[in-house]
């Protein structure tokens, strides 16, 4: 009621804004919290050249926004919300900060259809590269910007496949910043990987796009998310091109099939990620050049064993 009263005073709306965050770890508190989202939205609306307020807002409405997820509770995530977060992103584009909030917010939103859609309509790709190009150094920014690029990569809307193209070259960039950082690896991989499904990438990016991957497959070997997304990754650009598969077996840093034996023997346990393997073998089985490698590489033994080590899948 506060908060409706004085939309105008910033202060007001600081405070009360930091007032309910004080109740976000009572759970009795959360299904209220949930019913103010949107008066949170609006007034950052207002409030847009506040940054105070941008940060606060969005501290609150992830703090919201992690157990919701959590629990499979509906928040009220309507247009207005979304336009608001882009609207403060395009206001405060030189805080990185703000920009780390309302992209981590915009990658847990932006799985849901809707969301996905309406980021599409407002525009976000632009904005988003532009972000990513500027603060490229920013782990906490790339992380969730190709998060959101998968969303808007895997939606079933319509989409933009030449923007989405525009932004292979700066999620390539990315990886090769970060490469050695699980987490983003993952979230760039997983964003290659939708980007390659849908046709983004140039003939003249299969081959570097690969070996890059195969990168952050070898210094990453333990985290078994990333294996199962360059895996996929890998997978999608030989089906699309025998340059990506012959650049596989022909790794500068090491053949490219001993990394994918040595990915299973550290995740054979993983039914998802043994899966994925198997999937990309089958892509690397079009192509003669490259089964030769294979056999040479006895690959048949662990086709056996995975074989016999999932009789039933």
């Amino acid at each position: 009621e506060i908060m409706q009263a004085f939309w105008h005073i910033e202060l007001v709306q600081v405070k009360a804004i930091q007032h309910l965050a004080s109740f976000v770890r009572d759970k009795s508190a959360f299904p209220y919290l949930l019913m103010v989202t949107e008066l949170i939205a609006f007034a950052m609306k207002i409030h847009v050249d506040s940054l105070k307020v941008q940060v606060d807002s969005c501290s609150l409405l992830l703090e919201i926004l992690n157990p919701a997820l959590e629990q499979d509770v509906m928040m009220a995530l309507d247009e207005n919300m979304i336009s608001s977060l882009l609207a403060t992103v395009r206001k405060h584009s030189e805080s990185e900060e703000l920009l780390s909030l309302v992209y981590t917010l915009l990658m847990m939103l932006s799985a849901r259809e809707v969301v996905a859609e309406n980021l599409w309509e407002l525009g976000v790709i632009p904005d988003l590269l532009s972000i990513l190009r500027c603060f490229i150094h920013n782990e906490n920014i790339c992380l969730p910007c190709c998060g959101v690029l998968w969303s808007l990569a895997v939606s079933e809307t319509n989409i933009d496949r030449a923007l989405l193209a525009s932004a292979v070259p700066v999620v390539f960039e990315v990886l090769q910043e970060h490469i050695q950082n699980g987490a983003i690896a993952e979230s760039a991989c997983s964003a290659l990987w939708a980007l390659s499904l849908q046709g983004c990438l140039t003939e003249n990016e299969y081959e570097p796009t690969t070996a890059l991957v195969l990168d952050a497959l070898r210094m990453n070997p333990g985290r078994p998310v990333l294996v199962k997304n360059a895996c996929l990754a890998l997978a999608s650009l030989l089906r699309l091109s025998e340059t990506a598969a012959l650049r596989l077996t022909m790794d500068s840093e090491g053949n490219g099939i001993n990394l994918i034996k040595d990915a299973y023997c550290l995740h054979f346990d993983d039914p998802e990620a043994v899966e994925n393997i198997c999937i990309l073998v089958n892509e690397m089985v079009q192509y003669e050049d490259v089964v030769l490698d294979m056999l040479s590489q006895k690959m048949e033994e662990l086709l056996f064993e995975i074989k016999c080590r999932f009789p039933s899948s």
